[in-house]
C-alpha cells in the first residue's frame, strides 16, 4: 500500500465518511418518499390521527376475536344436562356443574340456580320464586352482554369518525391547493397544479375510507356473534324457569 501524507489520509478519510453519510441520507430519503411510507407522509397532519385510529381499530379487534373466541363453546349438552338433574332434584350437581363450565349460558343458569337453591331453603312460595329466580338471571344477562360488547362502541366510533377525519383532510388540502393555485396564476401550468393539489388532498379520504370500512365490517361481525350469545342466554334462562316452575308445580300437588 502506497505511503499517504498524514493530511492526505484524513481528507481521504474524511470524504469516504462524507459519501457513506450522503448514501445513508439518500437511502432513507428514497425509502419515506416511495411506497407506502411516501404516500403517507404525503397526505399531510391528517394522516396522522387516521394512523392512531387504525391502530386502535387493530387493537380492539385483537382482543374480540381472541376473547369471543375462548367463549364459543357448545352450551347444548350442557342445558340437557341440567334438566335433567333438575327433573332429579339435585339441584346442587346442576349448580356445580354450571360453575365448572366456560361461557355466558353457564354463568347465566349459575345465577338462576343459585338463587333458586337459596330461596327454596327459605321455603318463598312458587310466585315469589319464580319471579327472584328470573329477575336473578336477568340482571346477570345484563351483566354478561355489557362484558360481550366491550369497546365495540369503540368500533362504531371510529367506522364514523375515519372517514369524516379523511373528509376534512381533503377538504384542507383542496383549500390549500386552491390557494397555491391563484398565488401562482400565470406562473404554471394551472390544471396540472390542480391535478397534484387534489391527488395529495384524497389521499386523507381514501385512507380514513380504508380504516372506516375494516372497522364497521367488524362491529357488524362481533355484533352478530353477540347477538347469537344472547339468544343461546334467553333459551336456556326460558328452559330453566319452565323447569323449575314444573318443579315446583309436581311438588306442591304433592
Amino acid at each position: 500500500m502506497p505511503y499517504l501524507p498524514p493530511l492526505l489520509a484524513q481528507s481521504a478519510a474524511s470524504e469516504e465518511t462524507t459519501g457513506a453519510l450522503n448514501k445513508a441520507m439518500e437511502f432513507f430519503r428514497d425509502f419515506f418518499s416511495s411506497g407506502a411510507i411516501g404516500i403517507f407522509l404525503e397526505g399531510g397532519i391528517f394522516m396522522w390521527p387516521i394512523l392512531i385510529l387504525l391502530i386502535l381499530v387493530l387493537a380492539v379487534v385483537i382482543e374480540r376475536y381472541r376473547s369471543l373466541k375462548l367463549l364459543e363453546v357448545d352450551s347444548s349438552s350442557l342445558r340437557e344436562e341440567v334438566t335433567t338433574l333438575l327433573s332429579e332434584d339435585r339441584v346442587e350437581e346442576s349448580l356445580s356443574l354450571c360453575d365448572r363450565s366456560q361461557g355466558p349460558v353457564p354463568a347465566v343458569l349459575s345465577s338462576g340456580l343459585r338463587k333458586y337453591l337459596v330461596l327454596r331453603r327459605l321455603k318463598y312460595d312458587q310466585a315469589q320464586l319464580e319471579e327472584q329466580v328470573i329477575k336473578s338471571m336477568e340482571n346477570s344477562g345484563v351483566h354478561i352482554v355489557a362484558a360481550l360488547e366491550r369497546h365495540l362502541p369503540l368500533l362504531a366510533t371510529i367506522a364514523s369518525v375515519a372517514p369524516m377525519l379523511g373528509f376534512l383532510g381533503t377538504v384542507q388540502g383542496m383549500i390549500v391547493a386552491f390557494g397555491d393555485i391563484e398565488a401562482n396564476v400565470g406562473q404554471q401550468n394551472i390544471v396540472q397544479a390542480a391535478a397534484a393539489g387534489i391527488r395529495v388532498a384524497l389521499l386523507t379520504t381514501a385512507f380514513g375510507l380504508c380504516v372506516g370500512i375494516p372497522a364497521y365490517m367488524a362491529f357488524n361481525y362481533f355484533t352478530g356473534i353477540i347477538n347469537d350469545f344472547v339468544l343461546q342466554v334467553e333459551s336456556s334462562a326460558a328452559e330453566l324457569i319452565e323447569v323449575v316452575s314444573l318443579h315446583l308445580t309436581l311438588n306442591k300437588e304433592q
